[in-house]
């Protein structure tokens, strides 16, 4: 007697969407290939960025001229995590044996074969540039909100420039716990490491917090023309001429130690930050939409990686639950489940974003932190993100 042969799912996009599915996918009894455009995994201390997993925030504001900070609004009830992304990244993928990840392969096509039972996807390799064929069941899309998956379902959704972009960046204190810059900012920041602080100025806002292992994160969200990025890049690198230019600022609008914060951290990097309207759907035929592919969202709301996780998680059980034979009653349900959450997770974190940013919106007038009454402030608070602690009862 022959043993049932397992189904086989192909997943573009080696970021956290794309190392959260294989988890949930082989627990539903799918052999999983990843292929990913980067020649290897992510190793080291990278300048990436920190992210937050259904946090415990505080929101604060500082007056640019006076530089005094008061508190707006808190929330002392949410469970608080934080971490790097790359830390995140390598628990995720360790987990797993190498041979599940395709590394230095950039994604070329797909075709879905002409009874729907099957998909192409064609891949090169950076370093040969030989053209590989794999055959799966179902083709994955985890390659980020510039998904060229996507894009060949839906040609005409296009990300819109928000306006503004993020400096970012990550301070490595380890051995300097006792410097001059952690002491002065543990000082006006007393609660670092229980919480998130968010910085409320004029058009502007910033972000920090602590992460693991004596690392800061912060974000300062600035207005300006859309910037020259690099294709299929959302990100870009700073001179040295822009870094000091943004020093300089910084010490106009923000508190001392937190500009000395600024100052110190190695390689601050510059983040475009893009909106869109929610996608209508998620799936077609046996090729199903995860991650930023599937719903790209500004990070006013700390959900992306969250949300990511989340689709991983859902589409394991939906799979498990129907099996390979009713592949599309799978997908079907797992869009059923996660698209209602996510369009309106994605329009929330795009008004959150133009209320921080001082930005207009058609029924409320200009969010002003210095004249902004209990109620006002209390709407920016993160757990009113639709659906923030709902469990889909799948997962129950």
């Amino acid at each position: 007697m022959s043993l049932k042969k397992k189904p086989k799912a192909v997943t573009v996009g080696g970021s956290i969407a794309g190392v959260s599915c294989p988890h949930t996918l082989v627990l539903a009894g799918w052999n999983v290939m990843v292929v990913e455009k980067s020649h290897a995994p992510p190793t080291g201390s990278q300048t990436g960025a920190g992210l937050g997993l259904d946090p415990l925030s505080l929101s604060d504001s500082s007056n640019g001229e006076k530089k005094v900070k008061w508190t707006l609004t808190r929330d002392e009830e949410l469970n608080c995590r934080a971490g790097h992304w790359g830390d995140l990244h390598a628990l995720l993928y360790n987990a797993f044996p190498p041979n599940l990840f395709l590394w230095g392969h950039r994604f070329l096509s797909f075709s879905i074969s002409s009874d729907k039972s099957s998909v192409i996807v064609k891949a090169s390799s950076h370093e040969t540039n030989e053209v590989i064929e794999i055959i799966g069941d179902l083709l994955v899309a985890a390659d980020g909100c510039l998904s060229s998956i996507r894009q060949s379902f839906v040609p005409d959704h296009k990300l819109r420039y928000s306006g503004y972009c993020t400096w970012r960046g990550v301070l490595d204190f380890a051995g300097n716990e006792n410097s001059e810059t952690i002491t002065g900012i543990r000082k006006e920041y007393p609660e670092l490491g229980k919480c998130l602080y968010f910085g409320l100025g004029s058009g502007t806002h910033t972000m920090l917090y602590e992460l693991p292992n004596r690392r800061l994160n912060w974000i300062w969200y600035v207005h300006q023309p859309e910037p020259d990025l690099k294709p299929n890049s959302m990100t870009m690198k700073a001179s040295s001429d822009m870094i000091q230019s943004m020093h300089k600022e910084a010490e106009k609008m923000w508190l001392p130690e937190f500009v000395r914060v600024i100052r110190e951290t190695k390689e601050p990097f510059i983040n475009a930050i893009y909106d869109s309207d929610p996608l209508e759907q998620i799936y077609w035929d046996n090729v199903v939409l995860v991650g930023d592919a599937a719903h790209p969202t500004t990070p006013h709301a700390l959900r992306s990686t969250n949300m990511s996780v989340l689709d991983a998680a859902v589409l394991g059980h939906c799979l498990k639950k129907w099996g390979a034979e009713d592949l599309q009653f799978a997908l079907e349900e797992y869009e059923s489940i996660r698209l209602p959450v996510v369009c309106k997770q994605v329009l929330h974190a795009k008004r959150m974003g133009r209320i921080k940013q001082g930005l207009v919106l058609p029924d409320r007038q200009l969010f002003n932190p210095e004249t902004a009454n209990p109620e006002e402030c209390h709407k920016l608070q993160q757990k009113l993100m639709p659906f923030f602690t709902d469990v889909p009862s799948i997962l129950l």
